[in-house]
């Protein structure tokens, strides 16, 4: 472990042990001190151990049982959406305090509330429990989003394709078996004839997708001409690839890295290796001209790629439809209002002269188990293929 990394964790612990505390800290000032039977002591062990149970689910997974193990993953999981709103929602309320100490535009008699602080900690919390439990009903139903869309390349018998695309599914101790039946059962029951997968099948670890028998899962899917995927930055993420892709492809999921395949000699799917591997692994993913430069460009190309970029290199390149992933429309609102501004599009259908872009928010989640602002989502999409 180099110097760099090194500093990069101390900074990290350093950052998270400061927000921890100083939430933490608030905590105990609005509510813990008026509570007469809550011990000091032990509100900041309960806190300490909240904080910590996702670092180190993740740092000794493979030493921890596996009921355990959930538990931590699940707790630690939540801490993190509650962190992120707590990070908004408390220095507001201490700006608020500190200006009314100041220019006092609270009515005194309002002010001089002696249960004041625990009337805003309880707020606070009713507050974050509706947002957990709405995000919770939010992540955990799945909406299907259709698109209907025409490419001017007729395909002789083949009129119309059915597309069933699903991406940033992060297969593991959150997003579980369950949780993936639930999706295979929702894309049996859309009678595809392909399914698509741009990216992030897996989350952190391929551990609970073999341990939970999920091939089993993927296999039970059921479309005409088979399932395809690409990589996303997760699935190359801290681990063999090979082991990766050779898993995937075990249990039906033909994984497609920088190739082009011919189905049913009418249209082709092309699936490009997630653009982070540059920066992983310090080889260059192929130019997507170089992929499709021996394909006949008279049949539709259909294009999967994890993170949605080089939108002029997918139109230069004459691709009719590309499908990705990666911003789960932020997954948390407001940062959605982030992942507008880094993409071109972070979400949703987009037609730059004759190429079809569409962006998924996702199935699954990242970190927190929530959404707040975003829905997962399976999304179809009906290619008709007429002039």
């Amino acid at each position: 472990m180099n110097k760099l990394m090194l500093l990069g964790i101390a900074l990290f612990l350093f950052l998270y042990g400061g927000i921890n505390y100083y939430i933490g800290l608030r905590g105990w000032q609005n509510l813990g001190s008026h509570i007469s039977f809550l011990n000091n002591k032990v509100y900041w062990i309960v806190i300490g151990l909240i904080a910590s149970a996702y670092i180190v689910s993740m740092l000794l997974s493979s030493y921890i049982p596996s009921v355990v193990l959930n538990s931590l993953n699940i707790v630690g999981s939540y801490w993190m959406g509650i962190i992120f709103y707590l990070i908004l929602l408390l220095p507001i309320i201490d700006l608020i305090r500190f200006l009314n100490s100041k220019i006092s535009f609270i009515p005194r008699n309002i002010n001089e509330t002696a249960n004041l602080s625990i009337i805003i900690a309880m707020v606070v919390i009713v507050c974050l429990s509706g947002l957990m439990v709405y995000g919770t009903w939010s992540a955990r139903s799945p909406k299907v989003t259709k698109y209907d869309l025409n490419v001017n390349k007729p395909q002789g018998d083949l009129k119309a394709l059915k597309i069933i695309m699903v991406s940033d599914i992060h297969l593991g101790f959150v997003v579980d078996n369950k949780r993936l039946t639930v999706m295979v059962n929702k894309i049996n029951e859309l009678k595809p004839d392909i399914v698509l997968i741009p990216g992030d099948i897996i989350d952190s670890s391929l551990e609970p997708f073999v341990k939970q028998n999920m091939s089993d899962n993927f296999k039970r899917l059921k479309s005409k001409y088979g399932v395809y995927a690409c990589l996303g930055n997760h699935d190359e993420m801290g681990r063999s690839v090979e082991d990766v892709v050779k898993t995937f492809n075990a249990c039906g999921i033909n994984v497609l890295r920088d190739k082009a395949i011919l189905i049913n000699n009418s249209f082709y799917v092309i699936g490009r290796d997630d653009i982070s591997q540059e920066t992983q692994t310090k080889i260059k993913r192929k130019d997507l001209s170089d992929i499709i430069k021996d394909l006949d460009k008279s049949r539709p190309l259909i294009l999967m790629d994890h993170q949605p970029r080089d939108f002029a290199d997918t139109q230069k390149n004459e691709i009719d439809l590309q499908v990705s992933g990666h911003t789960h429309r932020g997954q948390l609102f407001p940062a959605n209002l982030i992942t507008n501004l880094i993409f071109e599009i972070d979400y949703g259908y987009l037609k730059k002269n004759n190429s079809n872009f569409i962006v998924s928010s996702g199935y699954g989640t990242w970190g927190p188990p929530i959404r707040i602002g975003s829905r997962s989502e399976i999304v179809e999409i009906n290619l008709d293929f007429k002039k």
